[in-house]
């Protein structure tokens, strides 16, 4: 669900952004560290866009703890704990002309703050290809992070030196499960054994 989070976030923008007349098909997944370390190869793809990149991503530790288990036919089924992840998402405007990179952030900026929660009932997206049919529940929240000018630096600094108008996101809770069963057993039905009563 890595991967769909992403690409559901970055067509809910890019619909937007084409609704408010700032262009269309504006927003690509990409990673903006190769246009920047390598800005005369051919980088069509991110000329004039709004580059979606995933920054970082943590585990949820608070979630980690509970018990994964469910009851199929009679049977408890006993599986590891999911993976929670919050993703940290950069959206860098990478237009011709500064003043429509502006625009284009302050797009950004407006649409998160009318959607703040996604799942499968308030959001329509395509299906096109094949990751993305899988796909049948799902809740995520994403609120602007804003880093210190220091963070700000030694992220700039990571991917290359080069500063973009930009706005960073947290995207909270995307699960990750494999279909892996570690045990499965009948639940207790009946006790067994002697009570004695003691005086």
């Amino acid at each position: 669900m890595l991967y769909e989070s992403l690409e559901i976030v970055r067509e809910q923008v890019a619909n937007y952004l084409n609704e408010t007349g700032l262009g269309e098909n504006m927003v690509v997944l990409d990673n903006i560290a190769q246009f920047i370390d390598n800005p005369n190869t051919d980088n069509q793809s991110l000329d004039n866009k709004i580059v979606l990149s995933l920054l970082n991503m943590e585990e949820e530790t608070a979630m980690k703890n509970l018990k994964n288990t469910v009851t199929q036919n009679g049977n408890h089924i006993y599986k590891n704990n999911p993976i929670n992840l919050n993703l940290y998402l950069l959206f860098i405007c990478n237009r011709t002309d500064y003043a429509f990179s502006l625009r284009s952030l302050s797009g950004i900026i407006e649409f998160f703050q009318g959607k703040k929660l996604f799942t499968q009932t308030n959001t329509t997206f395509s299906r096109s290809n094949e990751a993305m049919q899988a796909i049948t529940n799902f809740k995520f929240t994403v609120e602007l992070y804003t880093p210190t000018f220091e963070e700000l630096n030694y992220i700039w600094g990571t991917l290359g030196g080069k500063s973009y108008p930009s706005a960073l996101y947290k995207l909270n809770l995307v699960s990750l499960e494999r279909e892996h069963i570690l045990g499965s057993r009948a639940p207790i039905a009946t006790l067994g054994g002697t009570l004695n009563h003691i005086n």
